[in-house]
């Protein structure tokens, strides 16, 4: 059986290692933009697909039997066109995707839809403990992708990223560094740069979720931008193990 297993998180890694071990020939695919990539167990390939029509091309031409979508919940794009393309080739596609977090108590969390519409909770104030124009400082942790929608909120901001922007970013401070991260760590980075308000995504999963047992201990409002709607009529799992299950039942 062969399998394109969309990947780049932590997920997708495990998930190809067991279904290799299975004798599954899986090829993980990863996007590239990441330096010094974390590879997974089988082939890999690196790199775009050249949109819908390529990855349609792909599918065919190496004769896929099923296509598991394991990359990042906010890939919005690769799934769309992973929808697109196992439709018109006639192969099942799964989504394995961690479930989000859920807020406990002590939390203070702002939804909002897009970076733009944090960036907007951000510039009205109304998340923030202090008085509307006091000096509040921003911790911003939604990788390079979105940044500029913070860059005329007038905040000083610190931005964590994997790899740097491009063009780099003059506007915030910017902390280049990898999880998994750990609440100790986090507190001090918080009480370091004198926070007020954390922004991220509800990505989900242990690796980065100590920024948000940091933020509760500290009493600081978090802002999370919410994760896009998986398709509909297309299985979604949360697990690894669902995945393999969902495999071996071909």
């Amino acid at each position: 059986m062969k399998v394109l297993l969309l990947g780049g998180t932590g997920e997708a890694r495990e998930l190809a290692t067991l279904l290799t071990a299975e004798g599954v020939a899986v090829t993980s695919s990863l996007a590239g933009r990441t330096k010094d990539l974390r590879l997974p167990d089988g082939a890999v390939r690196v790199g775009g697909f050249g949109g819908v029509d390529g990855l349609t091309r792909w599918l065919r031409e190496n004769r896929v039997d099923a296509v598991i979508d394991a990359t990042h919940p906010f890939a919005a794009t690769m799934t769309e066109h992973a929808l697109q393309a196992t439709r018109e080739v006639g192969v099942p596609l799964l989504i394995l995707r961690r479930p989000g977090w859920t807020a406990g108590p002590g939390d203070d969390w702002h939804w909002a839809d897009t970076a733009a519409d944090a960036a907007t909770l951000l510039r009205a104030g109304s998340v923030l403990h202090q008085p509307s124009g006091a000096d509040e400082r921003v911790f911003l942790t939604i990788g390079r992708q979105g940044l500029d929608a913070f860059a005329d909120t007038g905040l000083w901001t610190l931005a964590r990223c994997v790899d740097p922007p491009e063009p780099r970013p003059t506007w915030c401070t910017l902390l280049l560094d990898r999880g998994p991260y750990d609440v100790a760590a986090e507190l001090d980075l918080l009480r370091e740069h004198r926070i007020d308000v954390l922004v991220t995504k509800d990505s989900g999963g242990p690796q980065t979720e100590a920024k948000l047992t940091a933020a509760r201990e500290l009493q600081l409002p978090v802002v999370l931008i919410r994760r896009p709607a998986a398709p509909l009529g297309v299985p979604v799992v949360e697990t690894v193990e669902a995945a393999v299950s969902w495999v071996q039942a071909f």
